[in-house]
């Protein structure tokens, strides 16, 4: 019988938790340099927001992401659902719509077979699917480590623009989805979850977060964000 591949093992970290530390990422984006500014770029790199945002001059904005990791499950088509609804996610979490993907895959060709990435963006095409956009490409190389993700880009009604900074003393925290999935993950990454865990993560990371784009629309609600590899208090 053959073994199941379990892609954590091929992996020295697990999803967002993989990402470089917010102050070793101050020192490489540091420049003595002085750089024009846009006045169309509405949301750049200074406020550490879930995407970037470009006036486009009448009224809507071009909100682009990208995001990619390294597996945080074992199961190939569960995990390019998860890397796809998460790199989507950063679109809803200004109050956007997303439009378009295209994928970013790094494979380890000599350890893996193309079969189980086939899988991987067989789950990423399901979620495009599911979030009405196009998987239009990508780019491909071979790597030490399997990687997946996508860059994507959306539309926001400028008005309807929030971001993860504006919050205002006394606002209340609403959380759209429940806490913990990395403590999960990092237990089935090291085989000590119980039976009866397996799959909860999954489960919730493979849902889109399509509530953004409605609350994007609600005056009242001041910030959004996603809560990803810094956990709840890192953001």
């Amino acid at each position: 019988m053959e073994t199941p591949v379990r892609l954590t093992q091929y992996s020295h970290g697990a999803g967002c938790g993989c990402k470089i530390s917010p102050q070793i990422l101050d020192k490489i984006l540091h420049s003595n340099e002085t750089f024009p500014n846009n006045e169309r770029l509405l949301v750049g790199n200074n406020s550490r927001d879930d995407a970037a945002v470009y006036d486009l001059g009448n009224g809507t904005a071009l909100i682009s992401t990208t995001d990619f990791f390294m597996p945080i499950v074992d199961d190939p088509y569960e995990f390019g659902r998860i890397a796809s609804a998460n790199a989507i996610s950063d679109v809803y979490a200004m109050g956007g719509k997303p439009v378009m993907a295209i994928a970013i895959l790094g494979w380890t060709i000599d350890k893996l077979p193309p079969e189980v990435a086939q899988r991987v963006i067989e789950g990423s095409r399901f979620v495009c699917a599911e979030a009405g956009i196009p998987l239009a490409g990508g780019h491909s190389i071979d790597s030490p480590e399997p990687i997946f993700g996508l860059a994507v880009n959306g539309l926001v009604n400028i008005k309807n623009l929030k971001q993860n900074n504006t919050a205002k003393e006394g606002n209340l925290l609403f959380l759209t989805k429940p806490l913990g999935v990395g403590i999960l993950t990092t237990a089935e990454k090291r085989g000590i979850l119980r039976e009866s865990e397996y799959g909860l993560a999954a489960k919730q990371m493979m849902k889109l977060n399509t509530i953004g784009e409605l609350l994007g629309g609600i005056t009242g609600v001041t910030a959004l964000t996603d809560v990803t590899g810094f956990g709840l208090l890192g953001h």
